[in-house]
Parts: structure tokens; C-alpha cells; sequence
């Protein structure tokens, strides 16, 4: 009797490993088959940049595909390099959605319902976590100072301009108990962008000199952080050109 029982336990334990690994397979199916549609939209997105050098992405052309595009997300030398959504309708479409609306385990990055993209103080863009620095799983590297001084530009191309932001602070925080980062989005007035600005200062993980003064334009970008329950991760920059 007890043999049988340790044949059926050894059984249920093969049987919930084959599982495991299936699903982690078909994860991963689904990972590659997102990662080329990100290939291919790239691809229009920068199609004759190469030829003439210039560093820029075709937003026009993306928008005649979904007019949901509102700008591109890049970090040089890095895998964040992904077009970024917005719809105010239902803010978090994009958390499980590709670039065409179909259902992806990996989303696409998106901007908060409540951002404006020609006026708030903050653009803030979400993105997921995913293992292999993939989308804004790379935004874990930044916990590194290292990481942070070779690559403190983020670029933002929208459909009027180019923008250049320079990163000033890494944290980690709590959602909803925590530092509510994406409750700002405009300045009411000076006092509370300072404030906004000295607690993402106390907040980061090391020290960087970077002026911030009132008037200044923000991005910030957040995934999740898996070192809390309801962690994330948040780097924000303020905007240099």
C-alpha cells in the first residue's frame, strides 16, 4: 500500500512539473511571437532613418496603423525601444494588449489616462516587468549607479518633437501605501512640484546632482518591483532639450 501511494505521489509530481513546463513554454511562445510584432513595427517606425543617420521614429506612420500611438520610448543601448499608447477611455487597454489590439502577455508601454502629452508636468508610462530585460524589465539595472551614469538619456519622439530627458532619481515604493508618484501629473503650483521633486529625491536609491527647478517637464517610468507586494520601480527625468 505504501509503494502504491509513492508511485501515485512520484506520478502527481511528474504530472505538475510536465505542467509547469508547458505553460512555461507556451510563455515563452507567446514572448517571441510579441517580440517580432515589436520587430516589425520598429521596422516601419525607422524605415529610412538608417540611410540617412538620423535619429528619429516615423509617429505618422505608426498612427495611420492605430491612432492610439502618442509617442516612442528609447533608451540608447538598452532594450527599451517600444511605441507608447494612450487611451483615456480605459486606462490600462494597453496592460495586456500588442500594438494591434491583440491580446500579449507582454503589453505595450502606456501612458497615464490622466497625461496630457503637449502639457503635463509629468508624463508617466507604464510598462512590465519581464524577465531577460525585457520591455521595462531593463529599468531593474537602474538600482546600479553604474547602470544609471551610462545610461542617464531617455529619449521621447512624439508626433511634434524629439525630446531628451535626463534621469534624477531611481526609487522603489509601495502602491497605495506607499509614495503615490502617479497621483502627479500637473503642478498646481511651486510648492508642490518642489515637493514632489524633494521626495523623489530622498526616495532614490543614491545621489544625483541634478538640478530640478519649477517649470521643468518630467517623465516618469514605472513597472512592477518584486522585492514588495506591490512594488514598483520608478525613474524619473526631467527634460533637457
Amino acid at each position: 500500500m505504501k509503494r502504491i501511494i509513492k508511485i501515485i505521489f512520484v506520478l502527481v509530481l511528474i504530472s505538475i512539473m510536465l505542467i509547469s513546463i508547458f505553460f512555461i513554454l507556451k510563455d515563452r511562445k507567446e514572448e517571441y511571437k510579441q517580440e517580432e510584432i515589436f520587430e516589425k513595427i520598429e521596422d516601419i517606425a525607422k524605415e529610412n532613418t538608417e540611410e540617412t543617420q538620423e535619429d528619429t521614429v516615423n509617429i505618422q506612420e505608426l498612427y495611420k496603423i492605430n491612432n492610439d500611438i502618442v509617442g516612442w520610448i528609447k533608451i540608447d543601448n538598452t532594450n527599451i525601444d517600444y511605441p507608447v499608447m494612450q487611451t483615456k477611455e480605459n486606462s490600462n487597454y494597453y496592460l495586456r494588449r500588442n500594438f494591434y489590439k491583440q491580446y500579449s502577455i507582454l503589453g505595450t508601454p502606456y501612458l497615464a489616462e490622466n497625461c496630457d502629452i503637449e502639457t503635463s508636468d509629468n508624463l508617466i508610462i507604464y510598462g512590465h516587468h519581464i524577465s531577460g530585460n525585457k520591455m521595462f524589465g531593463e529599468l531593474e539595472n537602474y538600482k546600479s549607479k553604474e547602470y544609471y551614469n551610462a545610461h542617464k538619456i531617455i529619449k521621447f519622439y512624439t508626433m511634434k518633437e524629439k525630446a531628451e530627458y535626463e534621469i534624477i532619481a531611481v526609487f522603489k515604493t509601495v502602491v497605495y501605501t506607499g509614495f503615490q508618484y502617479y497621483k502627479f501629473y500637473d503642478a498646481e503650483n511651486e510648492r508642490e512640484f518642489n515637493t514632489f521633486i524633494q521626495k523623489c529625491k530622498e526616495l532614490s536609491f543614491y545621489d544625483i546632482e541634478k538640478t530640478v527647478v519649477y517649470g521643468d517637464k518630467l517623465i516618469t517610468l514605472s513597472t512592477c518591483e518584486y522585492s514588495n507586494q506591490n512594488g514598483r520601480l520608478v525613474v524619473i527625468a526631467r527634460k533637457i532639450m
